[in-house]
């Protein structure tokens, strides 16, 4: 199991922590600060889930005029966990 955590940028969150199994799968995400309901929701939507698949679903999300998203970082920080594997 690898853990990861990642200092997103430019949204209310302010870190991302979450483990890749041993098949690349999503397991124990979690989120400091940023909107609780829906991170807690996305946490349960990716648990157990193929991190790429993840990657793609979530990538170009957008939060009002920000240009990125919580869940469009926590594409970012699967990318980078994925290059580091």
């Amino acid at each position: 199991m690898n853990h990861v955590t990642y200092i997103p940028e430019g949204v209310c969150s302010r870190q991302i922590d979450f483990d890749l199994d041993d098949e690349n799968r999503i397991r124990n995400l979690s989120v400091v600060a940023g909107c609780n309901g829906n991170l807690k929701a996305i946490g349960r939507l990716v648990e157990g889930r193929d991190a790429a698949e993840i990657a793609d679903i979530l990538r170009g999300n957008q939060c009002g005029m920000r240009g990125t998203s919580c869940a469009d970082q926590l594409s970012k920080a699967i990318d980078s966990a994925l290059r580091s594997a």
